[in-house]
């Protein structure tokens, strides 16, 4: 098979695989796609695995990473402005051409164990690269684990302060995660690209997910920091209208993750990631 049909390959692969009925998807992917899909029951054991500990999070990150076949030496820790994030570079076929995919690993809250806000999202960038890790994708993709977003997406917006303004147009998109397990799949539109929000709907379709695109006004995450960018990007989120109840306080536990709602999550955003592999660089960006 030549490189450049391989991310249609995995593409394909997944909308077959997601087409299933519900009930065929909790069943390990097809060995015949050769890819190694995530069941629901090994995203519930990621998610236990959260801590509720801030001084501890960053560290489980990285054995995250690392139970997911990223050797030790390949997990860098970038030390911008006192944030740190964690980030895993995956060469692509062109060393130029860049997608971020990333989830923030920080927590708020008296008495939150951060886990729905956000290890949900850790544990879908992390599967997310678990499947892809041994296929020769278009683009070289940045695994990204941020640090300090609920003090003002601060860990976002270091990285994407390090991006040249001559650089910006190899950067082909951003798939943030954020919050997934109390809802059905969505789009948080005020934080993300028209383009993508099109592209998640369509792939929603036709993978016969259930979704719902979402606004909430006045709520921001890491997609909007490289959307001052002009970098297309899209937060990939699962939030109930009562998610007050929930977020930032110590009703974050791992006890109201609905595990159906983050593996869709993960299909979905693994779904966008491939389709945009697979586009001219610039198909997303804004006119």
């Amino acid at each position: 098979m030549k490189r450049n049909q391989i991310s249609f390959f995995v593409l394909l692969a997944i909308l077959a695989l997601c087409s299933l009925p519900a009930a065929s998807r909790q069943q390990p992917a097809p060995q015949s796609t050769g890819l190694p899909f995530s069941t629901p029951e090994q995203i519930k054991e990621d998610i236990n695995a959260v801590t509720c500990k801030d001084k501890e999070r960053l560290n489980s990150v990285k054995i995250l990473f690392e139970k997911m076949g990223v050797p030790a030496a390949d997990i860098t820790v970038e030390k911008i402005k006192g944030v740190e994030n964690v980030v895993v570079r995956k060469a692509g076929k062109s060393s130029d051409e860049k997608i971020i995919i990333g989830a923030h690993y920080d927590k708020t809250g008296d008495g939150s164990c951060g886990a729905v806000d956000n290890w949900t999202g850790v544990v879908a960038v992390a599967n997310i690269y678990k499947t892809l890790k041994d296929i020769n994708l278009n683009k070289t993709i940045l695994f990204v684990a941020f640090g300090k977003e609920e003090k003002g997406l601060l860990g976002s917006k270091a990285m994407a302060s390090r991006i040249k303004k001559d650089t910006v147009m190899q950067y082909c998109a951003m798939i943030n995660i954020d919050s997934l397990g109390l809802s059905v799949p969505q789009i948080l539109t005020n934080v993300s690209s028209k383009k993508l929000e099109a592209v998640a709907a369509d792939l929603a379709k036709k993978m016969t997910l259930p979704y719902q695109p979402i606004t909430i006004h006045n709520a921001s995450s890491d997609s909007a920091s490289f959307m001052e960018k002009k970098i297309p990007a899209a937060t990939v989120s699962g939030i109930p209208n009562d998610w007050m109840k929930v977020f930032h306080s110590k009703n974050d536990q791992v006890e109201k993750i609905n595990i159906t709602s983050v593996y869709h999550g993960y299909r979905l955003a693994l779904a966008m990631l491939v389709t945009i592999d697979e586009k001219e660089c610039g198909a997303y960006r804004e006119k």
